[in-house]
């Protein structure tokens, strides 16, 4: 089954606006030799191109195995978390032993344990036992705002110098992109977005509900849980490389369900993509080079997407 001919027109313009997007990034308002532009625009390309495959394919895979279109990682405080254990390694790094640790290294075990973590959250929350989807929304909310004071608690244990550093990070700013994890955060992404992929059509029948999957020959548990260590490690890339973001994830999902018509995920993952790098890398392009506006990317993103989870919650929306 395909999509219809507004989906194809609908999803060919979201495409084109992303490539559109991802040009003028590169090309407006060009000062400089094209040696530096593609050195600084690149890399804070490659990172937002990045963030929003991470968020878009998280995000998806997330609302169908929980089957709502209001859940998501981030607001089940997945980004947060992965902000208390950051926390919590800056410092256990200062440590004799620890300390010459490479970056790259101490990111792969912050995110083995946030994986760990959040495969125990998520079985704890989402076991057989039945909540109404506004409970696990009021726990996730108290969860974030829980892990996010944690958070803020340990940074104010390490050094001064390093807190002055480390106390923006709970909050996601395209500016400040850690370009240490780029290549690290690239290979990340690409394997997990591979996999993801790759189970588009067990995800079809998971979309279905627990029962029928099972019967149609699907291993549940294993399967959730392999692509709950896929959700984890994507948040932890995104979280790492611009901070976290509450409601991105849900307004990159739900425009890719309203563009396609269709829950089928061959169509819904590349354009939940789409939509999030129109948002962001377009989103830069209209604010930073176009309006010139001081106006902070994160924030106007974060206002329509907390909208558009008022709208759903009290519309009541699920897949």
């Amino acid at each position: 089954m395909g999509l219809n001919q507004r989906g194809v027109l609908l999803f060919s313009l979201t495409a084109l606006l992303a490539l559109l997007s991802i040009v003028g990034f590169m090309t407006l308002n060009v000062q400089s030799d094209w040696a530096f532009i593609m050195q600084h625009r690149g890399s804070r390309l490659l990172a937002m191109l990045l963030v929003a495959i991470a968020m878009g394919l998280a995000t998806v895979t997330f609302q169908t195995i929980t089957h709502s279109r209001i859940l998501t990682p981030s607001l089940m405080g997945f980004d947060v978390l992965y902000v208390l254990v950051h926390a919590l390694a800056l410092l256990l790094w200062k440590s004799q032993h620890l300390i010459s640790w490479s970056p790259e290294l101490r990111f792969i075990v912050e995110v083995i344990v946030m994986v760990a973590i959040a495969l125990l959250l998520f079985h704890l929350l989402f076991n057989n036992s039945v909540r109404g989807l506004h409970v696990l929304i009021l726990l996730g909310m108290v969860g974030g705002i829980l892990f996010r004071e944690l958070a803020d608690v340990l940074q104010r244990l390490v050094d001064p110098s390093e807190f002055s550093i480390q106390q923006g990070s709970g909050i996601a700013n395209f500016n400040r992109i850690n370009l240490k994890l780029l290549w690290l955060g690239l290979v990340g992404t690409a394997l997990c977005s591979i996999f993801v992929f790759g189970f588009r059509r067990s995800l079809d029948v998971l979309s279905l509900g627990r029962d029928v999957a099972i019967n149609l020959g699907i291993p549940y548990r294993k399967t959730i849980t392999l692509l709950m260590v896929a959700i984890s490690v994507l948040i932890s890339i995104s979280t790492a490389l611009v901070g976290p973001m509450l409601f991105f994830g849900l307004l990159t999902a739900n425009l890719a369900y309203w563009l396609t018509g269709t829950h089928l995920h061959r169509w819904t993952l590349p354009t939940s993509i789409l939509a999030g790098i129109v948002c962001l890398v377009g989103g830069q392009v209209l604010f930073g080079q176009l309006l010139n506006s001081s106006l902070p990317l994160a924030m106007v993103i974060e206002l329509c997407g907390g909208m558009l989870f008022i709208v759903l919650l009290l519309r009541g929306i699920k897949q």
